[in-house]
């Protein structure tokens, strides 16, 4: 659970929470001392090297291009008109 702030200090602190948040904590808003929402931390897409990513993609199996034009053009044509 996280720390209780009021609505009055996410008003005047709203920086500092902020970056509170960046930091990884949560908090429980509260207005006349009911609670009244949460503020959480968006999970963040982990960085991953590019060695990393071509070193598993070093036993990916192979792309056959005709197949997969085929498969695209099967799927999504060329026409501009919507479908029925």
């Amino acid at each position: 659970m996280g720390k209780e702030i009021t609505q009055r200090e996410l008003r005047n602190d709203s920086g500092d929470i902020m970056r509170r948040l960046d930091d990884g904590e949560t908090f429980i808003v509260t207005r006349n001392g009911v609670p009244v929402g949460e503020l959480l931390p968006l999970r963040r897409h982990r960085f991953v090297a590019a060695e990393t990513a071509v070193a598993m993609f070093r036993t990916a199996p192979g792309v056959d291009y005709e197949r997969f034009r085929a498969d695209l053009d099967a799927a999504a044509g060329q026409d501009p008109m919507p479908r029925a």
